[in-house]
């Protein structure tokens, strides 16, 4: 990651290769700009774009490989946006292979392996990273010793191999040290995370801590919530404070999968705050967001925890589908359940079970037979199904009676889709929901409605 300033340096170089009539000059300069800009989409996506149309008219290889693991990258660290990392990646390694430039083969391989894992193929994603640990020790490619390392990290914890990957991130500390705070504050994320998934606690939080003290000032802006590791690590040690301070801070800047991890957060801190309908609409978002980019990764947490909201809902025989369709996605797919959450949720299962008693095994095996789409489709459906009577003021969603509420604050629809973190679209949806339920026709007749309520 470089700061502010070099990229304005690359900005004004820009500007003076906009005036000189030497596309390709123009054209590195551009990939130089979206390089910089990486961490931040928006602003990247413009030069790699223009950069992008540059090289391919003038049929320059070398250059399009540099552009499309730059666009990888941006999808990876910046946008969260998996389709586009593995088509930028899939093309930037296949052409860097042929033209034997190994250093931008390995930086799409890194991207893909990335994409690969939050995709839910873990599998996959380790096997490059060792592959890519291998050649890039061989090369002395520092920068690629440490980041796949890290990475590689990530996916042993989510594999149940804490303690290989928290040996493997500790191998990248020193090198991470040369390269710079950033990428310490990467690999202390990785051995946070590693924690996490071994049950340790104090080491979870040491380690988060150490994360946050490398990124401040500039750093903390641009960093992404892979590299963010504090919310977990607060809840699991019980300052529930300081999780939903960090949750909301990551919730506020997320993109793509970050937005998935992160509201994935939020939902377990607001279970433990004992704000139901706050965890519902932060795992019901996040569950709809993981099926639209199909980021398999967090799907089985996120069952688990619409199935304990389900379970406290009194609606046991959906909670044990839930868990046992969470059950069986993490046998197709080889990710565990940090160890930090096996204690509420060997709880939650044993309540299930007896509230169920003998029809307990056959729920959980129907939830068990269900593919990862239709266990997704099935949780979706299972929104409103929580012993609430078909219309009337009790029949409103939690989410519904935040609407509502907004809606008596005079907010309008895209300002209230801003503070509950969903699109205008959707907060309309939820309000022809209410009118129906209601049986109103009016944002005045709602207001009204509600303060009469109130």
């Amino acid at each position: 990651m470089r700061d502010p300033e070099s990229l304005a340096r690359a900005q004004r170089s820009l500007a003076i290769a906009r005036e000189l009539d030497d596309p390709a000059l123009l054209a590195r300069t551009l990939a130089t700009c979206g390089r910089l800009a990486a961490w931040d989409a928006e602003l990247a996506r413009p030069y790699l774009s223009e950069a992008e149309d540059l090289a391919r008219a003038i049929g320059d290889r070398r250059r399009m490989s540099q552009i499309l693991y730059s666009q990888a990258l941006t999808a990876i660290v910046g946008s969260g946006d998996l389709d586009a990392a593995r088509v930028a990646g899939t093309e930037g390694r296949e052409l860097a292979e042929v033209i034997g430039d190994q250093g931008y083969s390995r930086g799409c391989r890194w991207c893909l392996s990335e994409a690969h894992s939050v995709l839910g193929d873990s599998a996959s994603a380790e096997a490059q990273l060792r592959e890519l640990i291998a050649e890039a020790d061989a090369a002395h490619a520092l920068i690629w010793q440490v980041n796949a390392r890290s990475a590689l990290c990530q996916v042993l914890a989510h594999r149940g191999q804490a303690d290989e990957g928290r040996a493997v991130a500790l191998e990248a500390l020193d090198g991470a040290a040369e390269i710079g705070r950033y990428q310490e504050s990467v690999v202390y994320s990785a051995l946070a995370f590693a924690a996490l998934a071994a049950g340790d606690v104090d080491a979870a939080v040491d380690a988060s801590e150490a994360t946050r003290q490398r990124l401040d000032g500039w750093l903390a802006r641009r960093a992404t919530t892979t590299t963010k590791p504090s919310g977990q690590a607060a809840l699991a040690s019980g300052d529930l404070t300081s999780a939903r301070r960090f949750a909301d801070e990551d919730v506020s800047v997320a993109k793509g999968w970050f937005m998935v991890q992160a509201l994935a957060t939020r939902a377990r801190v607001a279970l433990a705050q004992n704000e139901p309908g706050q965890a519902e609409r932060d795992a019901r978002d996040a569950l709809t967001r993981a099926a639209e980019m199909r980021a398999h990764l967090f799907v089985p947490d996120l069952l688990e925890c619409l199935a304990g909201l389900t379970h406290g809902a009194g609606n046991h025989p959906e909670a044990a589908r839930l868990f046992g369709a969470a059950h069986a996605i993490r046998q197709r797919t080889g990710v565990v359940r940090f160890q930090v959450y096996d204690t509420e949720y060997t709880a939650l299962v044993e309540a299930t079970r007896k509230a169920l008693g003998r029809q307990f095994d056959a729920a959980w095996e129907d939830g068990a037979a269900l593919s990862i789409a239709d266990a997704i489709a099935y949780a979706q459906r299972g929104r409103g199904e929580r012993k609430r009577p078909p219309s009337g003021w009790a029949s409103l969603t939690p989410t519904e009676l935040d609407v509502v509420r907004l809606v008596s604050e005079g907010l309008g629809n895209k300002d209230i889709g801003k503070r509950l973190f969903i699109s205008p679209r959707t907060v309309q949806t939820h309000l022809s929901h209410v009118y129906a339920k209601l049986g109103l026709t009016s944002r005045m007749q709602l207001v009204h409605e509600a303060a009469r309520r109130a």
